[in-house]
Formats: C-alpha cells, sequence, structure tokens
C-alpha cells in the first residue's frame, strides 16, 4: 500500500527535509489587512518579524477546505492512503477541514491526525509517519506509532507578552491580564489540545530553566530522547541553549526549529518552547 503524508505550515519542516522525504503541506494564512500570504509559501519566519515590526499585528486563517481537496485528489492518482497531520484541534480547524476534505475525495482512504500540539513537535509525527511510509509500512502501523509517540510527546513555552494570545482568544483574558499585571512569564504547554498556563515564573531565564528541570526529569526515567527547540526570531540564543543543553544531556539529540507567521502572531516576538518525545 503506497501511503502519501499531509501536513500544514505550522510544522516548520524545513523544504529540503519535505521534498527527501515526499512531504505535502498546506499552508496556513497571514493576513496584514487586506493582503493575505500563505505562511512557508508566500511569507516565511524572517519576512513576518520584519513585517511585523512595522505594521498591524496580522491575523491568521485555516487553509480553505478546496485547498485539501485538491491536494487529496492530485494523491489520490498516485497513492492509496493518506496520512494528513495536522496542529491541534484546539486551536484551529485545519484538522477539521482535512476531515471533511477527506469526505470529498474518491478513490483514496484518507487518515486524520490531530497532532494535538504544533510546530516542530507536530513536525516530530509528521517526520516519523514520512520515515515509515518510505518503507512500505501500512497505514495502521504508522498511526500505532503515532499513538505511542504521543504517550511520551511533551513541549513547554513562555512568551514575552501575554496580550498576543489573548488578542487571539488563545489564552484567556483574566490570565493574561493578570501575567502582564505580575511581569510574570508564565510556562504555558497543550492540555486537551489548548494552551494553558502550567507555572507561572516570575522572569524569563527562571522559565527557560524550569524547562530543562522538566527535560531532565523526563530523561531520567530512561529511553532514548529526541528534542527541538523553538524560538521566534531569537536563532542566537537559541544556538547558545542548546549548546548547553548538549553538554548536559550528551543523550538527547537536539536541533533547532522556529515559531513560524502564524504561530507567531498569536505567541509574539521572544517566545521561546522545547519540545521532546521517545525515539
Amino acid at each position: 500500500m503506497k501511503t502519501a503524508v499531509v501536513t500544514d505550515s505550522t510544522a516548520y519542516i524545513p523544504r529540503e527535509i519535505q521534498e527527501k522525504l515526499n512531504i505535502y503541506m498546506v499552508p496556513l494564512n497571514v493576513i496584514f489587512g487586506e493582503e493575505a500570504y500563505q505562511e512557508e509559501v508566500e511569507l516565511g519566519a524572517a519576512e513576518f518579524y520584519e513585517e511585523v515590526k512595522t505594521k498591524e499585528l496580522p491575523t491568521t486563517s485555516q487553509p480553505p477546505i478546496g485547498q485539501f481537496v485538491e491536494l487529496y485528489e492530485q494523491l489520490a492518482r498516485e497513492y492509496d492512503a493518506i496520512i494528513s497531520i495536522h496542529l491541534s484541534s484546539g486551536i484551529s480547524g485545519t484538522y477539521q477541514g482535512a476531515v471533511t476534505a477527506g469526505g470529498m475525495v474518491e478513490g483514496v482512504k484518507l487518515y486524520p491526525f490531530d497532532s494535538e500540539i504544533s510546530c516542530m513537535v507536530q513536525g516530530f509525527y509528521v517526520l516519523e509517519a514520512a520515515e515509515m511510509a518510505q518503507r512500505g509500512e501500512e497505514p495502521d502501523a504508522i498511526l500505532a506509532r503515532l499513538g505511542e509517540m504521543k504517550q511520551s510527546v511533551r513541549a513547554y513555552f513562555m512568551v514575552d507578552d501575554l496580550s498576543h494570545l489573548q488578542r487571539g482568544g488563545r489564552l484567556s483574558s483574566a490570565q493574561a491580564f493578570i501575567g502582564g499585571l505580575l511581569q510574570v512569564k508564565p510556562l504555558l504547554h497543550f492540555e486537551d489540545k489548548k494552551i494553558v498556563p502550567v507555572e507561572k515564573i516570575r522572569t524569563r531565564k527562571r522559565a527557560m530553566n524550569r524547562i530543562v528541570e522538566l527535560l531532565g526529569e523526563t530523561v531520567a526515567e530512561g529511553g532514548q530522547y529526541r528534542a527541538v527547540i523553538i524560538h521566534a526570531n531569537r536563532e542566537a540564543e537559541a544556538l547558545e541553549w542548546k549548546a548547553e543543553l548538549e553538554t548536559a544531556f550528551p543523550h538527547v539529540e537536539f536541533m533547532i526549529s522556529y515559531f513560524g507567521a502564524v504561530i507567531g502572531t498569536h505567541l509574539g516576538e521572544g517566545a521561546m518552547g522545547m519540545g521532546w518525545y521517545r525515539k
């Protein structure tokens, strides 16, 4: 059975890896006033962070269902099955759009997968699925592995300014108000598909140190882990953090990724996070 792997732009998988592993990507949209841009196609992360310095903060939107239908129909000519992996259904309608489109396409079996998360942690599922698909593994085996991964996937992040999350409806007003008032840098994570605060921490450095502690607690349980540092236009800081972490955790495989335009709209510049899973 020949299986295609589809994801959306918020996985932020580098283009060369997409090409190497035959990963198909549907972009979300970033809207500045009247102008809409396809994330990672017409608007990269670096351009986005430059744009928001001089423009009103944009809004974001999920891909039109027609875009999914068009891609799935194209893939149906070559593949027997499609595994479509998307950002958390608790913060976007993208996953539901994939489900709806799957019911409109004939000749191919669609397996939608809600990552319940986003960014390169979502990307971990995509890479695993794509590598298994290239080895000719059946969709059921791939989905079983993704379900197994979900048991060990963890991700934590902090933002410099809670107002973006609150304005976009991804965090309640009360939480944003309290955070701003006390200059708190809350540690956030996904719980039941939504973004919620885990702990209130007073400084950026302490928040990042707490993420390291949480990684350490997981690694102490044993096993081999892959981790990703994710930054919002803070590459130098991310590289420095990676060097420190590689010394502290020599048995963890670390990589660096970024919060692109869509997620960056909601988190704001300066956000930093880390996610990991058991290999």
